[in-house]
Parts: C-alpha cells; sequence; structure tokens
C-alpha cells in the first residue's frame, strides 16, 4: 500500500486488497472509501470484498464510484457528505489515488484556500492542475469562459514588474500588456530602512499604484489563484482567466510572520519592530529615540531574504543613533544572525567588523528566532552550530528589531512554474523558465541565485525585456544576467559601504573607486542613497530608463 495523508483525517491510495484491510485498522484508519467502478481492472477485487473485509474488523465502508477523468460537481457534494458521516480517519481509494484527491480537493474548495488545496496534494504526490479552475470556483465547474488574452501578461506590480513593462514598452510599441496586482499602494521598500533609522519619512516610500502602471498599460486589479503554463493560462480569484502569448512572473516573495510563535501578537508594540513593514519602520525610530539603556536584539533569519544586509543595516543606524546621543555604552546590542557569516561577500566584512566593534555589538551566529513573548520582553533562539545538537536558548530585550523569515508566495510554491524550493525556476543567465519557453521571471521570486534587492530587478528588467522581444521576433536570447545586486550598508549617518556584487560573490562596482570605494565606508555613496536612489527608482527605473542598466549581450562566436 503507499498511503499518502492529505489531512489528519483523510489520506488516500492506489487500489487496495482485501488482505491490506487488516494493516489499515492497525494504522488506525476508521473508514474506507471506494471512488473506483467495479470491473475497471481486470484485476481488481470488487467493492464488496474489500467491504466483507472491512465488516469483520468493524471498519465502516462508502462506494462512491467515479469513472476516471470525469469527476462532477455532485460527485465531490457526495463525498464531502460520507466524509461528515463516517467515523475517521478515512481511508479513499481509487486506481491511482488520484480520482479520491481530486474529489477532496473540490469538495474543501469553499473551506480552504486554493493554495493549501493545491500545497496538501502535492506534498501527497497528486497534481491538481486539470481541476485548479474549479477549486478556485469554490469547487464547482466554471461556466464562464469569455477570458481576456494579452501579448504579455506581467504578474506582479512591484518593482520588477513595472520595470520591466516599462522595458517592453521603450522597445516595441503596440504590445498588448497586462499586468496583474490588486495592491493600491506602491512602496519604495529600499526606503524604509531610513525611515527606521530616522532619515525618510514614511509617506514618502509610498505612491498610488494607478499612478504609477504605465500608459496604455492594462492594470487587472486582483490576485492570481493558480497558473496553467499549459493552457498559457492565469486563473485570478473568482475563478476569471486570463490568457498570454508571453507571461513574466514577479510578485515579490512572502514574509512569514507566523513562522515565529507569537511574533504577529506583539509586532508593533512591546519593543518589538521591523523596517520590513510600512507601518513598523517609524515605531523602531521612535524606539530607538526613547530608548536610554536595556538590550537591543536584531535577528536575520536563515537565507534567502531579500536584501540581506538590511537586518543589519536597522543594527548600525541604531548603534549612531544611540552613540551621538551618548547612551551607548548602556546599551547592550545583539546581533542573532541564523547564517554563520556576517555577510555573504567576504571582501566587505572587515569594513563592517569595524562598525561591529565601534557599536559594541555582540554577534551571534546560527541564532534562529523561533518564538517571541513580548509582554515578558523575552525571545527564543534555536542555535544550530555545526556539528553539534541543536540548543534553545532563551534571551531577554527591551528593543528587538525582527527579520522574518520569507518565503515565496503560496500561490507560486504550488504552481508548475515552481522549483523543489518553491521559488520559480528559471536559466540564471537568460531569466527564461527552464520548462516554459514563454515564460520569464525577475525579482525576488525566481532562483537565480542572486541577491534579492530591487537594485537586482533594476538590472533584471531590461533583460528580460530584450530576450522576449527577441523571442517575439523569434530570435534566440540576447542578453544574459550576472547575477548584479546591490547593498547599500548604512553603517552610521552620512556613511555607506556600498557593496556591489554578481553571481558567486564577484565584486561588479559600477564607479571607479577613486569616486566610491565599495569597501570602504563613502559619504558619496550615502549622497547616492539619500538623494539619488529614491528618484532614479520613481522616474527612470519604473519608466524604462534604464540608467547604468544596459544588458549585457550574450556572446556569440
Amino acid at each position: 500500500m503507499d498511503i499518502k495523508t492529505l489531512t489528519a483525517s483523510l489520506s488516500v491510495s492506489p487500489q487496495i486488497s482485501p488482505e491490506d484491510v487488516q494493516s489499515i485498522k492497525d494504522k488506525g484508519f476508521r473508514s474506507i472509501i471506494c471512488n473506483r467502478p467495479d470491473g475497471e481492472g481486470v484485476d481488481q477485487p470488487s467493492f464488496d470484498e474489500i467491504a466483507a473485509a472491512a465488516k469483520k474488523l468493524e471498519l465502516e465502508t462508502r462506494y462512491i464510484p467515479i469513472v476516471g477523468g470525469k469527476v462532477a460537481d455532485e460527485d465531490a457534494e457526495i463525498f464531502d457528505n460520507a466524509l461528515n458521516e463516517l467515523p475517521g480517519p478515512t481511508l479513499a481509494y481509487c486506481r491511482s489515488g488520484t480520482r479520491s484527491a481530486t474529489l477532496w480537493s473540490l469538495a474543501k474548495a469553499e473551506v480552504m484556500g486554493v493554495a493549501d488545496i493545491l500545497a496538501a496534494t502535492k506534498s501527497a504526490g497528486y497534481d491538481m492542475g486539470g481541476v485548479v479552475r474549479r477549486i478556485v470556483n469554490g469547487g464547482k465547474t466554471p461556466t464562464n469562459r469569455a477570458d481576456a488574452t494579452y501579448d504579455v501578461v506581467i504578474v506582479g506590480a512591484g518593482a520588477a514588474g513595472i520595470a520591466a513593462a516599462s522595458s517592453l514598452q521603450s522597445r516595441k510599441s503596440g504590445l498588448e500588456i497586462a499586468i496583474i496586482d490588486p495592491a493600491d499602494i506602491h512602496y519604495y521598500q529600499p526606503g524604509w530602512t531610513m525611515v527606521g533609522g530616522g532619515i525618510f519619512d514614511a509617506p514618502d516610500t509610498a505612491k498610488t499604484m494607478g499612478s504609477l502602471i504605465p500608459r496604455g498599460v492594462h492594470w487587472i486589479k486582483a490576485a492570481v489563484a493558480a497558473f496553467e503554463p499549459h493552457d498559457n493560462a492565469v486563473v485570478l480569484d473568482g475563478c476569471r482567466v486570463v490568457r498570454y502569448a508571453r507571461l513574466i512572473v514577479c510578485p515579490g516573495l512572502k514574509l512569514d510572520w507566523h513562522r515565529v510563535e507569537g511574533l504577529v501578537e506583539t509586532l508593533g508594540k512591546n519593543g518589538v519592530t521591523s523596517n520590513y513593514r510600512y507601518d513598523l519602520a517609524p515605531y523602531t525610530w521612535e524606539l530607538v529615540k526613547s530608548m536610554n539603556e536595556g538590550r537591543a536584539i536584531f535577528t536575520q533569519p536563515p537565507m534567502p531574504i531579500k536584501c540581506a544586509g538590511a537586518p543589519q543595516k536597522a543594527m548600525y543606524l541604531s548603534g549612531d543613533a544611540w552613540s551621538r546621543r551618548n547612551v551607548l555604552k548602556d546599551i547592550d546590542i545583539q546581533f542573532n544572525n541564523a547564517g554563520g557569516v556576517l555577510f555573504g561577500v567576504k571582501d566587505y566584512v572587515p569594513a563592517l567588523e569595524k562598525y561591529v566593534e565601534k557599536y559594541d555589538a555582540s554577534l551571534n551566529f546560527f541564532h534562529n528566532l523561533v518564538a517571541v513573548d513580548g509582554a515578558a520582553k523575552k525571545a527564543w533562539f534555536d542555535v544550530s552550530k555545526p556539528d553539534t545538537p541543536v540548543e534553545r536558548v532563551e534571551m531577554e530585550f527591551d528593543m528587538m528589531h525582527v527579520c522574518p523569515p520569507q518565503a515565496a508566495p503560496d500561490f507560486i510554491r504550488v504552481s508548475p512554474l515552481a522549483d523543489a524550493a518553491g521559488w520559480v525556476d528559471v536559466d540564471q543567465a537568460t531569466l527564461r523558465h527552464k520548462t516554459y519557453d514563454n515564460v520569464w521571471s525577475l525579482g525576488d521570486v525566481m532562483n537565480a541565485p542572486n541577491a534579492k534587492t530591487a537594485a537586482a530587478a533594476r538590472i533584471q528588467a531590461p533583460i528580460v525585456a530584450e530576450n522576449l522581444i527577441a523571442d517575439i521576433e523569434g530570435r534566440a536570447p540576447v542578453a544574459q544576467y550576472n547575477g548584479y545586486g546591490s547593498c547599500p550598508l548604512t553603517v552610521e549617518r552620512g556613511k555607506i559601504v556600498l557593496a556591489e556584487f554578481g553571481y558567486g560573490g564577484t565584486m561588479l562596482p559600477s564607479f571607479p573607486r577613486f569616486l566610491i570605494d565599495g569597501t570602504k565606508p563613502s559619504r558619496a555613496a550615502w549622497f547616492l542613497k539619500e538623494k539619488m536612489l529614491p528618484p532614479i527608482y520613481w522616474k527612470a527605473m519604473l519608466r524604462g530608463r534604464e540608467w547604468m542598466a544596459k544588458p549585457e549581450k550574450i556572446a556569440t562566436s
């Protein structure tokens, strides 16, 4: 038997035999549902044989036969009723288990999220792509097939999505482009570190989405529920379907606050804050301004995360503020990093270590935040040092800046576009999907091994645009991505260590060393971050003006 668990109350399996029933009972099941019609296979035991064996062992049974590929809406309702009536846990079976998994998916469509259903069935080894529209439609067969169609559909209207749309328009006018995103507000997220440091005001990092969508681009204000790449379709919440000739996927990533026990309940109060949220970054500065003594913890979760330098940027700017007020000597700074190094590119570490020393911060590597009790001002970390058993340690705090665990969005993770880790699976040079030739991805959601930063998206957008246009014209990819990313590390107010690097940690400086030496703290880099990058973001990157972002051509022999 190959039993797969969908929920605590239901598992599914391929065809069982009367001899298997004893083992099924021993595993704790109290009922069995047969979803395979008798006589479908020559070596198939009948339902009556299974039911007789089950009766002897006091297991209840139900016969709900389904012809392969023909699960009707009413079948799912009958299946759901059976689950409610039979004692659980229940084992449902058919020839392979797929019909049983399909029945469950449709039966639970009104009470469970699409991503949760797809995640459960995918984990069990069953692909529900063929019924995803029905799941999105509450388990019912959709009747509205009047789908919109575009030359290019872009999922996500963040930095990557809007920049990609603008770069496409600048290269080929007349394209019918649609951007799908439910958000009303677009945020300049790189500015939130500066908000938390008292340099920027939060409202200056936000604009209405409608003011930024490029003119001529259709904005579909909706959430994506699922992808059907074999049919060149995106399924929206409410079961609307958008078709495309080519697709760009860039919805960003998911901040998984719930993965830390107790964190959601205490965010924004009890001294617990985060610059990773627009509404919390001002609270960071409030805490820093009011703190005169005590312990301040800054956390960093396991990779990958967006802007890996952001957790320590908060530490440096806080330390600088306390130093300027002459209270630093009374503040115990702890930097708890789930990783084993201060920064992933070694060339920049010496300069950063000097600031760690300046602020007398303790570096606690392999410390991963797992729980918080805000009212008690306590946090717990799992310490996972190499070749050492995991140890849970408790730390008290007066202020704690949290960088949340991060993952691909649920609708990406369970889609056919994802790799085994849940990220969109692309060729790291061309940013084209490895399986679907008319799909590209950029920004935080794809799996190329680069830093997830807005600076990376700025370089990626023209590359995707170049390669997509080449595909329209019947040509091979013409531009390649070298992994460029940038992390302006705000080590003190007025100085930045400008880390710029590509694949493999290769340094990729944008400026001559006499202007900005990225390995050293620089006032010029601070001027770039504070005065130049925001207008470059709003007025150049999002409008297709590719300043210092010319795509690198693929060498031809």
